[in-house]
């Protein structure tokens, strides 16, 4: 096993002496742009269904099929029927040992090549789409791989693979994971998010493309800890010096009512030339605070902090939130160089409308200066796109309203506004000694742009056909931060497949 890293090796060893009498079944987990995602985070939305995971996606199929099983469908088929066919939806090995090969192919149509639909960039195009999922489960044990062609990839501003290849594909998933009652140890790459449903999460979202990494989880519904680590690019300064940089993410999530649900969290870039997968931060139940500030790291690193919560106030009405810490000035409040807080912050109220429909209300804002730090490697970047946000100097307002159809489909009509000032989260920051520093506002530098957006999106599956699709009107005040500049363009997106699957038992 030499030709893996030492704590790769580490993780094989782990997998290999855990013990087999803490069996439970390993299930895949459930990929953000399952079509029927949608309609699931609607009842959790509605209260119909309890969240198997607040604040955390991905969850698990089995902790999907957990939540719906305890769902109270008397006297209401229209809930019962959902809660059969989303049930149906995630049950999808054989039990014990199976496998499943399920391959789609259909085409994408965009206006924009950006997955953001509300900062479009480049021209339109109708392209091809396929892809294919291969998952093994044994026991314990699953294996999960999406290997997906999408020539969309290389116009997407996000994309930082190959632009210049005939045909662009990316792995949507692709990982190995042993699962156990209290323990569940993964190695691989899929898309995460940590923050209310609906937004794009500060610590970890999926904006960004999946990156390789290496999770532990431990403990119940009750108490989880959670801790990951991966790779992040090197980059190289104007002296030509490699900095090589790493990520690390902390979580610890507590059930502490039906009724409140509470998620501490903190990430941390560690970056320089000749570091290395420094076990201080890699260690999943130290403090990365303390590694990073008081004295167990002998160099600074950019550190964040954050809480998450789900509050339900009232039966049928969801208070959630997240606040993100980058850095506080609890010293110098005030003066020509007072170098200006870094945060971001999400509101979310939620619930039920009528019989059938649910509604969402959200609110976020983002500092202008938040992700980035004096030290450019140490930015909350990967090949400098972002981790969690890929924005900075704004704030969002929306609106959305879900109506279930057929049982199988979501509409959701919204209405939008941004407000986005001319930071940019790949740009330097001024010295904290410098009067540009004490200059930079916390929140709108210079122009502000203002976006309007009504849209809808429709996602769900029948039979073979599976479709997401997502279409709206932007109309843009001080377009691209241009004073008295006016922008309006359709924008849309619509991926439409045919799949068909195939499984079995593994002897």
């Amino acid at each position: 096993m030499r030709c893996f890293p030492r704590w790769q090796r580490r993780l094989i060893l782990l997998l290999a002496l855990l013990p087999t009498r803490l069996t439970a079944q390993a299930s895949a987990y459930v990929p953000l742009d399952h079509p029927l995602l949608p309609l699931l985070e609607h009842l959790i939305v509605r209260g119909d269904v309890e969240d198997p995971s607040p604040a955390v996606r991905p969850f698990r199929q089995s902790d999907a099929l957990l939540v719906l099983g305890r769902a109270d469908t008397v006297g209401r088929p229209g809930l019962a029927a959902q809660v059969r066919l989303l049930a149906g939806a995630f049950d999808t090995l054989p039990r014990d040992a199976g496998w499943r090969v399920a391959a789609r192919a259909g085409g994408q149509g965009y206006s924009s090549p950006r997955r953001d639909l509300t900062r479009p960039t480049g021209s339109g195009a109708v392209k091809p789409y396929a892809e294919i999922g291969l998952s093994a489960r044994f026991g314990e044990a699953i294996a999960v791989s999406r290997p997906i062609l999408e020539p969309r990839l290389a116009d997407d501003p996000e994309w930082t693979g190959r632009r210049n290849l005939k045909v662009t594909g990316r792995m949507a998933e692709a990982y190995v994971a042993g699962q156990w009652r209290w323990v569940q140890v993964f190695y691989g790459q899929m898309e995460r998010n940590w923050g209310p449903a609906g937004v794009d999460g500060i610590p970890l979202s999926g904006a960004s493309y999946g990156r390789p990494e290496i999770g532990l989880v431990l403990g119940s519904g009750t108490v989880r800890l959670t801790a990951l680590a991966s790779d992040l690019r090197s980059t190289t300064d104007s002296l030509g010096t490699i900095y090589q940089r790493y990520f690390f993410a902390h979580r610890i999530d507590a059930r502490l009512s039906r009724r409140l649900h509470l998620g501490l969290w903190e990430t941390v870039v560690v970056a320089g030339e000749g570091r290395t997968f420094d076990g201080r931060f890699r260690n999943p139940v130290s403090l990365l605070l303390l590694a990073n500030q008081y004295g167990l790291g002998d160099r600074e690193n950019n550190l964040m902090i954050g809480l998450d919560w789900d509050w339900w106030a009232a039966r049928g009405l969801l208070v959630s939130g997240q606040l993100a810490i980058d850095d506080l000035q609890y010293q110098h409040r005030s003066g020509p160089t007072r170098y200006p807080d870094r945060y971001a912050f999400t509101l979310g109220v939620s619930g039920a409308l009528g019989r059938a429909a649910s509604w969402r209300a959200l609110y976020t804002q983002v500092s202008s200066l938040a992700f980035r730090t004096f030290d450019p490697a140490q930015d909350f970047l990967d090949g400098g796109v972002g981790i969690g946000r890929t924005y900075d100097d704004y704030d969002q307002a929306v609106l959305r309203v879900g109506l279930p159809l057929r049982q199988r489909w979501i509409i959701s009509p919204e209405v939008m506004l941004i407000r986005q000032g001319e930071g940019r989260i790949q740009a330097p920051v001024p010295p904290g000694n410098t009067t540009a520093a004490g200059d930079t506002p916390e929140l709108f530098i210079g122009v502000r742009e203002r976006s309007y957006r009504a849209g809808v999106s429709v996602s769900g599956s029948e039979g073979p056909l599976g479709l997401s699709a997502s279409a709206g009107y932007l109309h843009r005040v001080n377009a691209d931060n241009v004073d008295g500049r006016t922008r309006n363009r359709f924008v849309g997106q619509l991926t439409v497949t045919l799949g068909v699957t195939r499984g079995g038992t593994l002897r």
